[in-house]
């Protein structure tokens, strides 16, 4: 843990201390759990907003912006009022465990109430990524999808998902569009059958089907009970043992079709009794604006993001200091996931941070899958730099297995799911003898003589490969290092090199950034060949090659890619996390060209 300084965030001693317990297996693995115990905890969801409803029913749960621009606000008890009327116009559609809810559309006011009212009475809800039906040009993983979970009922929030809700309706379906449609099951009047359903509901219950892409590119539909959603919340509260100081306020855009937004962050605001606001917001050009803009009017006491997110907060608010005193100004602590933030990004954060408060910003970050509901570990202590995952919560076990060269960390607790829906084979080869989950992903002490020190992530198991010298490349480590150097110019890259000489990327540009260099507004193809572009990426992978001599962490040539990644192929999601081995396969010419002799037009070559 870090020394207590003159700048340490004050919030710092809110959290638990790192401690960790460490049993040896023979073999060379060894399994890491927290000596803290998990406390009992509610065994259904409804309860927990029943609680919030109860304890604070004037407080502000759920902000949204209307029509005018204002924001539109909707209190604990106004929220438990509309759930028990959608939750009894729901059982009266009858709907079920076995005739579950859809929903097409992002997050809103409406879809937090169907989502809350039909879990309340034990309805599964299948919320479905909005490009799945915005974006998708052949409605295939729609289709899947519907197949899977077989809806009684699917919402959307208004006339351009009408294309869609053909396809999510060909079963047989009801649909409800827009708040028209969602006015009749508010008036509905609840009776004693919302109380007899929701006593039924018990821990094995399925509360939602999330869903996640597999190798093919098609999302497996992974069952997430009661038990699991208030097993990780139990957990998480526990990393801060006498609970927040104030009520948390969130602006957060994270999608509710994803285990992050959906469960970390809106059932913890429910399970901390906190504020949300809907940010319509995306860390997306021509979209972040509205974040922005909502930060105008939001302080939060947390934020939390994606890198990408980061990558466009973190210049907006070095240009304007009225943004960033608003940030900081309540601001406990920031959190991000999916991915390791780039390390310029951290210091930068961090140097705004000090010059606005006089203090650094405490950054938190953790481990989970959709599968564990989703936080495994987390972070509860101040770091210098990014890439250490924190350690396992009260009630996770976590197996670091050998495999390949690396630790393939295996996890065990009551957050993890009980299968794939419809799925038999692929719930069976998901855990080991000992039913430890095989999430897939590498971990390695960050010190190996004091494991108080935490994990740090180690990439994906099944993404590192061996270059023809039978060096092995870790994918993860490359990819983040190769990215802070070349910035601001990369955004995002995969890793080539599989039983090549040497590592070579495939990289989609900072399109604003790459027009700062350039001085111009271009376009994307004309922008990766403009000189100021191609000349700030070569420096600064030269840069990192002379500190980085060997094989397997030199790049020695790059692509930049005009051609956005593709979500129907599933070499990317909506909340923008590339898929290394479909991005690859998608992109075989590409990848054929980095590897050409000599170097054809397009490829920069990189000493």
């Amino acid at each position: 843990m870090s020394e207590t300084r003159s700048d340490t965030p004050a919030v710092l001693a809110e959290f638990l201390e790192p401690r960790v317990n460490m049993e040896h297996r023979g073999d060379g693995s060894f399994v890491l759990s927290s000596p803290v115990p998990l406390a009992p905890y509610e065994q259904r969801f409804g309860a927990i907003l029943r609680d919030a409803s109860a304890a604070v029913p004037e407080r502000v749960f759920l902000a949204e912006r209307d029509g005018e621009d204002s924001w539109y606000k909707l209190s604990y008890g106004e929220m438990q009022a509309r759930c028990d009327s959608v939750a009894q116009a729901l059982l009266d559609k009858g709907l079920s465990q076995d005739r579950p809810l859809m929903i097409l559309s992002g997050n809103s006011i409406d879809h937090a109430t169907l989502t809350l009212a039909a879990m309340q009475v034990g309805i599964p809800v299948a919320p479905v990524s909005v490009a799945y039906s915005l974006m998708s040009q052949d409605f295939a993983k729609l289709a899947h999808v519907r197949d899977l979970v077989e809806p009684a009922l699917v919402y959307a929030s208004d006339a351009r998902f009408e294309a869609a809700l053909g396809v999510a309706c060909a079963n047989g379906a009801e649909a409800v569009v827009g708040a028209d449609a969602v006015a009749p099951l508010l008036a509905t009047e609840p009776t004693e059958a919302v109380e007899k359903a929701f006593a039924a509901v018990g821990p094995d219950s399925v509360a939602k089907y999330l869903f996640t892409s597999g190798s093919t590119g098609m999302p497996k539909g992974v069952i997430n009970t009661h038990d699991m959603l208030c097993a990780n919340q139990q957990m998480s509260t526990q990393m801060r043992p006498e609970g927040p100081r104030m009520p948390p306020v969130l602006l957060d855009w994270l999608p509710w079709n994803h285990t992050y937004g959906g469960n970390a962050i809106f059932h913890g605001v429910i399970r901390n009794q906190g504020t949300l606001y809907i940010d319509a917001g995306r860390p997306q050009p021509g979209m972040f604006e509205a974040t922005l803009h909502n930060l105008q009017d939001v302080s939060p006491t947390n934020y939390y993001s994606v890198p990408v997110g980061y990558a466009m907060l973190v210049p907006a608010m070095e240009r304007d200091a009225d943004l960033c005193r608003k940030f900081f100004a309540e601001l406990e602590f920031a959190t991000y996931a999916g991915a390791v933030l780039p390390e310029d990004l951290w210091h930068r954060l961090q140097a705004l941070a000090r010059d606005t408060t006089g203090r650094r910003v405490l950054i938190l970050t953790g481990w989970g899958a959709t599968e564990t509901a989703p936080s495994i570990t987390n972070l509860t202590w101040e770091l210098d730099k990014p890439g250490v995952i924190g350690l396992p919560l009260p009630g996770a076990e976590v197996k670091m297995v050998p495999a390949g060269g690396k630790m393939e960390m295996r996890v065990r607790g009551p957050m993890v799911f009980p299968g794939y829906l419809k799925r038999p084979d692929l719930t069976e080869a998901a855990f080991d003898e000992e039913g430890f989950y095989k999430i897939g992903d590498a971990g390695a002490l960050a010190d190996p003589d004091d494991p108080t020190k935490g994990i740090h992530f180690d990439g994906r198991v099944v993404e590192d490969f061996k270059l023809t010298t039978g060096t092995w490349v870790h994918v993860g480590g490359i990819r983040v290092a190769a990215i802070a150097a070349a910035s601001p110019v990369i955004q995002d890259a995969l890793v080539a090199g599989h039983d090549r000489d040497f590592v070579s990327l495939l990289a989609w540009p900072n399109i604003a950034a790459c027009r700062r260099l350039a001085g111009e507004e271009l376009a994307p193809d004309a922008l990766i060949r403009h000189p100021a572009v191609v000349a700030a990426l070569r420096d600064g992978l030269k840069t990192h090659n002379a500190v980085n001599r060997g094989s397997s962490m030199r790049v020695r040539r790059v692509i930049l890619l005009a051609e956005p990644p593709s979500l129907d192929v599933g070499e990317i999601t909506d909340k923008g996390y590339i898929n290394q081995l479909t991005g690859l396969e998608h992109r075989a010419d590409s990848v054929a060209r980095l590897y050409q002799e000599p170097a054809g037009e397009g490829v920069i070559e990189i000493t």
